[in-house]
């Protein structure tokens, strides 16, 4: 099982660990963003994943060669310039952001490119997901619409983790999957309130626009699930958190690995919920053990709370 990975503008991750008394600090250095993580992630699975993105000066150089040490291939446009990176410092127990650049804006002709390498990654692999950039303003939001209708004319399931713009275009491209925040709701004003009522009037009006799965976080609340018209909600145990980050990408990995074996959505959701689950009790973003999240998904809860033709509440079967 092949996913390829739309990642614009990977980042080069450093980061200080230790104790602040100590005197001595761990440093660690990793290739993250978005789309590294749900490759990272996905690799955990058993998955095999091309990522498709820009790398720019030394960090992308860096970059590439931390990627393919942990086993993901990568399809890159390589550009002189300033990359996306940042430093944090977590010896206080908390992460203090030293550094942080989303680096320089991607150009027309570097845009072109890396399209066409989704494009002709996509034709080898199961389905592709779409991740956002560095920064907001690396590349147009048209992007995502073209690339997710590009896609599914080639008969490539799209799965998209986006926000804002970002996500109104890969809805108007007709993106098979979207997996969005309610606070990113709220944010671009889809919802007034973070209330299941209007949580799923947004979700009524993205299966409207052609969208046939829709996945939202709720933070500590059970997730809402629309697949196959039914709307579900999807809880999981409430996990010690060492880092929050790298979570919702593991949520979105898990879906995609488990779509791309020939899961059900209701499977995927549940294999990707055990993985963002153990995800936030570790301090590594995008990681865990394979056989702990495929047991844990036995303590995932499905509860329908709609189906194609009911408005009442029940138990799913």
């Amino acid at each position: 099982m092949r996913v390829v990975i739309f990642a614009p503008s990977p980042v080069l991750t450093i980061t200080v660990e230790g104790d602040a008394d100590s005197g001595e600090p761990d440093v660690h250095v990793h290739p993250g963003g978005q789309g590294v993580w749900q490759a990272r992630m996905l690799r955990q699975l058993g998955a095999d994943v091309t990522l498709c993105g820009v790398f720019t000066g030394e960090t992308g150089v860096v970059q590439k060669h931390l990627l393919n040490d942990e086993g993901i291939d990568v399809i890159a446009v390589d550009r002189p310039g300033r990359g996306g990176a940042y430093i944090h410092d977590r010896r206080s127990g908390e992460r203090a952001t030293m550094v942080e650049t989303g680096g320089d804006s991607l150009s027309r002709h570097e845009l072109d490119e890396v399209y066409g390498h989704v494009i002709g990654a996509a034709l080898d692999a199961d389905l592709a997901i779409l991740s956002g950039p560095a920064s907001d303003d690396a590349l147009p939001a048209e992007v995502y619409r073209r690339l997710a209708s590009d896609l599914r004319e080639t008969g490539r399931r799209v799965i998209v983790d986006l926000a804002g713009e970002r996500l109104v275009a890969a809805i108007e491209g007709r993106a098979y999957l979207v997996k969005v925040s309610d606070e990113e709701l709220l944010a671009d004003g889809l919802i007034t309130e973070s209330t299941t009522d209007d949580i799923s009037t947004a979700i009524a009006r993205m299966r409207e626009s052609g969208v046939e799965v829709i996945v939202v976080t709720r933070a500590e609340k059970p997730l809402l699930l629309l697949a196959e018209d039914v709307l579900s909600e999807v809880s999981t145990p409430h996990m010690q958190v060492a880092d929050h980050r790298g979570a919702g990408d593991s949520l979105t990995a898990g879906i995609a690995a488990a779509l791309g074996r020939g899961s059900t959505p209701e499977e995927a959701v549940r294999l990707g919920a055990a993985a963002g689950a153990l995800n936030v009790t570790r301090h590594g973003l995008g990681t865990g053990d394979a056989e702990t999240i495929a047991r844990f998904t036995e303590l995932v809860d499905v509860r329908q709370v709609t189906g194609p033709n009911d408005t009442s509440e029940g138990e799913t079967p």
